[in-house]
């Protein structure tokens, strides 16, 4: 039988890598967005998640098979995030109700559910890591959750199976994400070199020196088909990271080394991108400007807050993957070759010089 996906935040990092993947296996592609942009192989649907009557409309005549849901909305609170976050899951799946065709959705969430959400991130009492996903939930309010009980009751209704996926720091291409630690080093590193300024871990000590892991948006792209086609791997959540573990006091320079620039010592001190790139909008702009990249925006390519979040965790962060390993999901992903592979990409596709 042929398989048809419906991707929503298919421009995102992990859409993008997911209907790479899914088109590669012969199945026709969609993806959902307010204004979809023009994607090879993708075939557009222009609705808006918290609007029901649009849905209705955008989806009226197609008959997914398989959804994946990799978008969420940020706003200013907690509490915000649950009513806009949820709502929008149970809009989609409410709307896809009636063609009856849907027999697998994929959530794609992330390590904030053992962690806490962006209010308490990494503080107060968490589980132990390696995290587990028998850790179950915190007690503390997380969209997440919210998100996760939408699709739970939809099933429950509809009848079709689910896979939650929890990555750890996504490594993957798009432009103008929310979340993007690899392209905002990339142009944080090609600011420092172009400027002269030192190329400075911005984060903790706890994260220069203690143990950490990520994910390739393309490894999580094919846990998500693994997931989709499995039966042992249906209605279950699933840690998804690389397969390796890492200091940054290591991979600090082999960042650096890509760019052509020395990495300049870590004395202990916090220095937050935030801060450091926050009038770095007219350089980059004059950098694009003289090397004829794609994209004179920074705010377009970098997200500093995400990543000095990530790198300024007053604990150490490490993720238990043998959950799919005991389900047959074997794929592994040195994660200093996919910062360079995307660096590589970001080249080649003019986003830095």
């Amino acid at each position: 039988m042929s398989e048809t996906a419906l991707i929503v935040g298919a421009s995102g990092i992990v859409g993008s890598a997911a209907a790479e993947v899914m088109a590669a296996e012969g199945w026709q592609v969609a993806g959902l967005a307010r204004s979809p942009a023009a994607q090879a192989g993708l075939v557009p649907v222009a609705a808006d998640l918290q609007d029901p009557a649009s849905l209705r409309a955008g989806l009226a005549g197609l008959r997914p098979t398989r959804v994946v849901l990799s978008t969420w909305m940020r706003r200013p609170t907690e509490a915000e995030m649950i009513r806009v976050n949820g709502a929008m899951v149970r809009n989609l799946l409410d709307a896809l109700r009636p063609a009856g065709s849907v027999r697998h959705v994929a959530l794609v969430t992330g390590l904030k559910h053992y962690l806490g959400p962006f209010e308490a991130y990494g503080r107060g009492r968490v589980p132990q890591t390696p995290f587990r996903e028998e850790q179950g939930r915190l007690d503390v309010e997380n969209f997440y959750y919210a998100q996760e009980d939408a699709v739970f009751e939809a099933a429950a209704r509809d009848g079709f199976t689910w896979s939650v996926h929890r990555p750890h720091t996504i490594i993957g291409k798009a432009v103008g994400n929310a979340m993007n630690m690899g392209t905002t080093l990339a142009a944080y590193a090609v600011l420092c070199r172009e400027t002269g300024r030192p190329f400075r871990f911005p984060g903790s000590a706890v994260q220069w020196n203690g143990l950490t892991d990520m994910t390739d948006a393309r490894l999580l792209a094919r846990h998500l088909l693994w997931a989709s086609r499995t039966p042992g791997a249906a209605n279950q959540a699933f840690n998804v990271v690389d397969g390796d573990v890492f200091r940054w006091s290591w991979m600090w320079g082999r960042l650096a080394s890509w760019f052509g620039i020395e990495p300049a010592p870590f004395d202990g001190t916090v220095r937050p991108l935030a801060d450091q790139m926050a009038q770095d909008g007219p350089a980059w702009a004059g950098i694009a400007a003289r090397h004829g990249l794609a994209e004179a925006d920074l705010g377009r390519l970098a997200s500093p807050w995400h990543t000095d979040a990530d790198l300024g965790r007053p604990i150490e962060v490490v993720t238990d993957m043998s959950k799919s390993r005991r389900l047959g999901f074997l794929e592994y992903q040195a994660t200093d070759e996919a910062f360079l592979a995307l660096f590589a990409r970001l080249r080649a596709d003019r986003l830095i010089p």
